[in-house]
């Protein structure tokens, strides 16, 4: 009982930020322009005063959300281009990355050692190193100024390959050559075996992928100059003292869809996660 209290205490501490941080959007959410300014606005404005922040407003109010909602256009806008953004991209890291990954772990041939060890050599790589790279490739095929040219880059991810194949490596090789004795070729094993027994890995894989996808900013603001196509992730930056407002519900808003993958997709990040620790 001891240590369940202290290991209880200790959790309630470090995840005492995160719902500090997550509290402060829900109550920016409802509390009226004048006391946002008044509060945290010099922080996010510059002035000279001092900023303070309450733990509750003082007249709560949906007016900064119903405006978002109602005479905010461009946060539609925005919305559907990260959802346009993330949703092909994640479906390409499923028939790219799954296949891929299941080559590496469950078939033999020259160099397989060393075509996974440039996938994580790839995957350790920042976006900044390839980003000149990506640039050229994306100006050689006309793709800039294109949501494409954010969707490739994702859909042909090393990171995503990484994953899947340790879930692939966890399934049993005594079934997959049980099916070859039987006449199942490498395309049946993995559609008959390698996707029902690898969903865990896979499902974590894209899990992960459309979070980094949701939040992207770098290459939106490298690869898309014209604000039409911009997602959304860019357009919670311009926070001004007129629209703190806005400001926090886009916030709450833009949270919302990557909260809820998460909690659907919980159950399998954590099989995905001890999928990795087992070994034949």
């Amino acid at each position: 009982m001891v240590r369940r209290a202290v290991s209880f205490v200790i959790l309630f501490i470090l995840a005492l930020p995160v719902c500090w941080v997550l509290w402060f959007m829900v109550q920016g959410a409802l509390t009226p322009l004048d006391e946002l300014n008044s509060t945290i606005g010099p922080a996010l404005t510059g002035a000279g005063e001092m900023a303070k922040w309450t733990l509750f407003p003082s007249w709560p109010t949906l007016q900064p959300l119903a405006e978002l909602l109602l005479d905010t256009p461009q946060f539609f806008a925005m919305f559907w281009n990260s959802v346009k953004i993330a949703a092909p991209a994640v479906f390409g890291q499923l028939v790219f990355g799954a296949p891929a990954a299941w080559a590496v772990s469950r078939m033999r041939f020259p160099g397989r050692r060393a075509l996974f060890t440039l996938y994580i050599c790839l995957m350790l790589m920042p976006f900044q190193v390839t980003m000149v790279p990506n640039f050229l490739v994306m100006d050689s095929l006309g793709l800039l100024d294109k949501l494409s040219s954010v969707v490739l880059p994702y859909a042909f991810s090393a990171f995503p390959v990484f994953i899947m194949v340790k879930g692939f490596d966890a399934v049993p090789r005594a079934m997959i050559e049980a099916s070859m004795i039987d006449g199942a070729g490498h395309l049946r094993a993995f559609f008959s075996i390698g996707l029902p027994l690898g969903a865990p890995g896979i499902l974590a894989a894209l899990l992960l992928g459309f979070l980094e996808c949701w939040s992207t900013i770098e290459q939106p603001i490298v690869f898309l100059r014209d604000p039409v196509n911009w997602p959304l992730s860019l357009y919670l930056p311009q926070i001004v003292s007129e629209k703190l407002g806005l400001a926090m519900s886009a916030s709450l808003l833009m949270l919302a869809p990557a909260v809820l993958v998460f909690l659907i997709g919980q159950k399998y990040l954590e099989l995905g996660i001890q999928a990795e620790g087992i070994k034949e």
